[in-house]
Order: structure tokens, then C-alpha cells, then sequence
């Protein structure tokens, strides 16, 4: 067996490991984040539990950390307050990136991870079985429901050779990035083996399996051996450690081998993570803006290297750099290595660890800037600025260029400077004094949960009729992101609990007047291309444009944790049966379905739909379970229904 079928074995509730049929999955341990954890909190409350029944449940607030206004201090009480009555750790506003510090403090080799946050995989680094899903799905493995899921296709990428001078772990997924672009994952486990792995470190790993999710994976798995053990025992928790390694000669789906020594220096262009060349193909682009840290990228190597380049250097007088650690324990252990001063001495900002300019959340480019940044993702306008471009590098390539200027391969600072020789910590400084521990039952029932004004209730979803009649309010193309249907951005983030207040935003960067015509049009359609819905975690992206009135969407291709977002929200979730149809509809066209729900009951896969007169043919690959969710409105419904039986 390979080893993500190991693992899915050992916890495997229902169904078969054959690609494609579904599973249910048992949750070891839960994630979230305060962008998505306001709202599956408040879900989790609906259910009516006394307390979480996972095995470990963490709440982690790092994305919502600049206090403008009252919102996010409220949503910060809010989320410390509802962990301690139904038993969360809670991991304190700038305590740390949640993937960063879940690997330091909690991850445990071999055993599952859902987390509401897409790049959950990075949990990889210390070989956990990690996926991301919206923030319902995780609120139900928190109340101890296995997780559902399509079983995935696993590719096994052999790892050979070591990487060279000036290249790193980014450079390997985004070498991954290159081959497949951002929908040569999708559907699939991404399995590391072979001699090179043993040359990547825990904190290198996390790096790929955390940006794996661009590649539209379900997941990334590396085997754990001793450098897991090592970062392990340098954590202080050596005991939780266990080998874990595919069996000789064990069967992949589909199969590469990405030579290590072979790797280059490579960066993404604006405005997609597969949108890869090597950094010699741009190199000399003015550079206004730098910036290292954040999600990935967030460990102690990636930023003692770039101390170690700009060590009595300054960067350019034009060219800002910004340094996000990763955790608390990063930032500390950087001052007591020597590493920060460096930084500070070479012209670098140094912010709170958190997640800041990766989502939006401050460190916005100026007007037409351009932004290098080692975080995964740069969708257009996920950086709080319309026409954005924003790079993706590695700290290496960050570095350079934050001392040339422009957009430099790194390579070329060996003409002047040796590599450094970066090793990871024997020892890390550790003190977990800023996540709350739960408290036990009895002090649980005595605590009160505190709500802001900007806190408001789940939205009542209504069960879905017998005939839809609606009308078309958008089309997009091809790759829209949750960035795209909900954007990001300090003003937007706030409102991750106040569903009426954050639904002003649906499509705002794509068409103002969405909103609009969605009230206009009572029931809305949504129209897109291949790929829809990729990116992002946040069910929001579904939520939001459901209280609008978006009963159905029609697309080429649904992009995973998207697609089950919808199915949770009570979005009727359609896909073309001759993409060509795409090309045949036009905004504000008519559509009908008649008799859509009882098609959904008695579960046909072909759906006709009437455009405008026209006939066309839909495809609805739904599982028994997800159309129930549909029928009842939402898969809220559908449990509170459920446990009153």
C-alpha cells in the first residue's frame, strides 16, 4: 500500500479507497481559523451540544488581527469565550499562522486533519493526513461525524537527488505548479517518496504540502522518518513520533519523479500560482514591494536565510520588505539565533506573526506595484488592491531582490556571497503560554459566550421547492476563485460573522451591480467556466451568494472544497453536459427546471434546464447524502432534522 491509503485505511468509516466513490473519513483533530471559525462556531452552536467530540479541536485567531474598529476585538472575545465552553484550544491573536503552529504544537504523524482553511495540507510537514474543507464540514467532525469525501486518486511524486545552492522548497512545488498548473491535483492525494525526501526537513515539506492545495489536491502526504522525528524533538515532543512509510513497491494511480538537483529558481507571474517560469526569464522587473512570511513559507530556515543574505547589506532605497514569522516560537527563536537584528538592520518591517498581506490583511501594494511575496496564492485582488501583481518566490529569490531592487535569480548573489549553511533549531524556544487549553465539563457549563453587536445568527435557509424558475445574474469564465465570489481585505474579513452585512460584497470586483440583480431576480444562476471556485476555503464563497438568492449554478468544472460548499449551503450545483452550452447563455437569460426537486429525490444525474426556450442537458454528480442536504435547504437542516427522529 502506498501511504495515504495506509492512513485512509486506519480511518476509514464508510466506503472503498476506489477513486472516485465516496468515503467517510474519522477526524483525528480539527482546525480553525477566525475568517472562518466566527461562522462554524456559531453553526456548531446551532447544533446543540454541550461540547466538541473530536479528539482535538484548536481555534486559531490569525487572520483578522488589525483592530480598526470594534468587529474584530468582538469576533476575538467571541471565538476565546465559545472554545472555553465547549472545549477548543484557543490560540491567542499573534500567537501564529494556524498551519505553522498546529505542526509545532499538535500534529501527530499518521493520524487525519480537517481544517477550515484550504492550505490545512500543510500539515504534511509532520506526516498528518491533512485536508481542507469549509467551516460546516469541520463544525460536523467537531460534533464527531466522519468526514465525507470523494476518495481520491493518489500521485506518487519519486524525489530524487538534493536541491542546489540558491533553491528550495518553494521552488519544488512551484516546479509541481509548472508541469500541472493549478487543476493537475484535482481529485487527487499527492504522495511524496524516495531517496530526495529524506533531504527535505519538516518545515520544507510543510512548505509543499501547504501550497499543494494550488495544484486543486485533496491533500499532500510525505512520509514520517527521522526528520520528522528530529523537528519533533526539538519541539519537545518527540514521544508522539512514529515511522510511517509506504510499502516497497507501492502502487500510485499516476506517477512523476521530480529530480531535486534539477530544480531552478522559479516564481509564479500575476495572477495565478501556475502561472510559473524561472526567475531568469523576468529577472531585472522593478520591484516595489517584498514580502516574506505569512502561510507558507512562515518557518525559522526561510527567514534566517534571508537575514543571512542581507547581513550587513541594506535593500533598496525603493523596494519595501516586510517580514511575517510564522508563529510566536519563530519569532522568538529568530532573536535568540542572532537571526532578526540582521533583518531589522537591513531596512526590513518586522509585523506580529499572522497571516497579514496574504490575505489582504494590510500590506497592500500601491498603484500598479509590483509585490514579491512567498505566500501561496496570488489571485487577482487578493492583495487588497484591484489590479494587482503580485509574484510568487521563494525567500531566496525574495531576498535578492529585495536587495537589487528588481526581480533577481539568486544565483546570481553567489558570484559575490557563499550560500548560507541554514540548520533547523536543535531546540526551539517553546512556550505555549498564548493558546488556552479547554476547560474541563463542569467549568465549561459556567461559562457565558460573549457576542459582539457585529455577531448575528446563522441565517434560516429555506428547503427547496418543487420547480425552479430563476434567472441567470452572472457569467464568469474559466478559474474564478472564492477571492473572485467573496473577496478578502481588512474591510471585508470583519464581517465574517454578520452573513447580511458580508453579502454586499458577492462579485463586487467582478460586477458592482451583482447584488443588485440578484434581488432583482429573486432566484438567482450562477453561470462559470472550468474550475469554478477554486482557491480558498471559505464557505462564504457559498453562503453569501445562497442568502442573496443563488439556488443553482451551471459550470464546466467545480473545484473541490467549493463544490461541497454548495452542497452544504443548499446550492444546486450543475455542471454542463456539452460544454458548448456555456458559449449559448447569456446574462439575464430565463431559466427553468421544472420538477427539480423530485429529479434530485430520486436521484437522476441528468438535469434538463430551460434557457431562455431552449433546451439543454446538466449533469448533477451528487452523492445520496448531498442531495438530501439539497432537499432539506442546507446539510444543517438535514442534521437538526436527523436528531430529532
Amino acid at each position: 500500500m502506498n501511504l495515504t491509503h495506509k492512513i485512509l485505511s486506519r480511518h476509514l468509516a464508510e466506503g472503498r479507497l476506489v477513486p472516485g466513490e465516496e468515503i467517510a473519513v474519522r477526524i483525528d483533530q480539527t482546525l480553525l481559523q477566525d475568517a472562518t471559525g466566527t461562522l462554524a462556531m456559531l453553526e456548531f452552536e446551532s447544533l446543540g451540544l454541550d461540547g466538541v467530540r473530536a479528539g482535538l479541536c484548536v481555534q486559531y485567531i490569525d487572520h483578522n488581527l488589525l483592530q480598526t474598529d470594534s468587529k474584530n476585538a468582538d469576533d476575538h472575545v467571541y471565538l476565546q469565550t465559545a472554545c472555553r465552553k465547549y472545549g477548543l484550544y484557543c490560540s491567542r491573536p499573534g500567537n501564529g499562522v494556524s498551519h505553522q503552529v498546529h505542526m509545532e504544537r499538535f500534529g501527530v504523524p499518521g493520524q487525519t486533519l480537517l481544517g477550515a482553511d484550504s492550505h490545512t495540507p500543510g500539515g504534511a510537514g509532520v506526516s498528518m493526513l491533512a485536508m481542507g474543507a469549509g467551516g460546516l464540514d469541520v463544525t460536523l467532525a467537531m460534533a464527531g461525524q466522519p468526514y465525507h469525501l470523494p476518495c481520491p486518486k493518489v500521485l506518487g511524486v519519486r524525489l530524487i537527488g538534493r536541491l542546489g545552492p540558491w533553491t528550495s522548497a518553494k521552488d519544488v512545488i512551484l516546479e509541481m505548479l509548472r508541469r500541472t498548473g493549478v487543476k493537475g491535483g484535482v481529485g487527487k492525494a499527492v504522495e511524496y517518496f524516495g531517496p530526495g525526501v529524506e533531504t527535505l526537513s519538516a518545515p520544507d515539506r510543510m512548505v509543499i504540502g501547504n501550497m499543494g492545495t494550488e495544484l486543486g489536491a485533496t491533500t499532500t502526504v510525505f512520509p514520517s522518518d527521522g526528520r520528522t522525528r528530529t523537528f519533533l524533538e526539538a519541539q519537545g515532543r518527540g514521544h508522539v513520533w512514529t515511522e510511517l512509510r509506504p510499502d516497497e513497491g507501492a502502487d500510485y494511480d499516476e506517477e512523476t519523479e521530480v529530480d531535486l538537483a534539477r530544480v531552478v529558481p522559479l516564481i509564479a507571474l500575476p495572477s495565478s500560482p501556475g502561472n510559473v517560469v524561472p526567475v531568469s526569464q523576468v529577472a531585472g522587473t522593478k520591484v516595489d514591494q517584498v514580502l516574506i512570511g505569512s502561510s507558507a513559507n512562515s518557518g525559522f530556515r526561510d527567514f534566517l536565510i534571508a537575514a543571512k543574505m542581507l547581513e550587513g547589506r541594506k535593500i533598496h532605497q525603493d523596494t519595501a520588505l516586510f517580514i511575517n514569522p510564522g508563529s510566536r516560537q519563530i519569532l522568538e527563536t529568530l532573536v535568540h539565533s542572532g537571526g532578526l537584528l540582521p533583518l531589522i538592520r537591513a531596512g526590513a518591517r518586522v509585523f506580529e506573526p499572522g497571516c497579514q498581506g496574504c490575505i489582504g490583511m494590510g500590506q497592500s501594494p500601491g498603484t500598479g506595484q509590483v509585490s514579491l511575496r512567498t505566500v501561496p496564492r496570488n489571485f487577482p485582488g487578493r492583495s487588497g488592491v484591484p489590479d494587482d501583481r503580485v509574484y510568487l518566490c521563494s525567500p531566496e529569490t525574495a531576498a535578492a531582490s529585495a536587495l537589487t531592487g528588481v526581480i533577481t535569480d539568486p544565483r546570481d548573489l553567489g558570484k559575490i556571497t557563499a550560500y548560507p549553511d541554514i540548520r533547523e533549531p536543535e531546540h526551539y524556544l517553546v512556550d505555549d503560554s498564548s493558546i488556552i487549553p479547554p476547560l474541563d465539563r463542569e467549568e465549561q457549563r459556567l461559562i457565558r459566550v460573549i457576542r459582539g453587536p457585529n455577531i448575528h445568527p446563522f441565517p434560516s435557509l429555506a428547503p427547496l421547492e418543487q420547480d425552479f424558475q430563476g434567472r441567470v445574474v452572472i457569467k464568469v469564465g474559466d478559474n474564478i476563485s472564492t477571492d473572485a465570489i467573496l473577496p478578502a481585505g481588512s474591510h471585508i474579513l470583519p464581517l465574517r460573522s454578520n452573513i447580511p452585512a458580508i453579502s454586499e460584497f458577492v462579485f463586487n470586483q467582478v460586477d458592482p451591480d451583482f447584488v443588485k440583480k440578484c434581488r432583482a431576480a429573486q432566484n438567482a444562476v450562477v453561470v462559470g467556466g472550468d474550475n469554478y471556485g477554486q482557491g480558498s476555503s471559505r464557505e462564504h464563497a457559498a453562503l453569501a451568494p445562497r442568502y442573496l438568492g443563488v439556488r443553482v449554478k451551471i459550470v464546466k468544472s467545480f473545484a473541490r472544497i467549493h463544490r461541497a460548499n454548495l452542497a452544504n449551503f443548499g446550492i444546486v450545483f450543475l455542471t454542463f453536459k456539452n460544454p458548448h452550452d456555456y458559449e449559448q447563455i447569456t446574462a439575464g437569460a430565463n431559466v427553468a427546471i421544472p420538477g427539480l426537486r423530485e429529479l434530485i429525490a430520486l436521484g437522476k444525474t441528468e438535469i434538463p434546464v430551460e434557457i431562455d426556450g431552449r433546451m439543454i442537458i446538466s449533469l448533477l454528480d451528487a452523492t445520496p447524502r448531498q442531495r438530501q442536504y439539497l432537499l432539506a435547504g442546507s446539510a444543517l437542516n438535514f442534521v437538526q432534522q436527523e436528531s430529532k427522529r
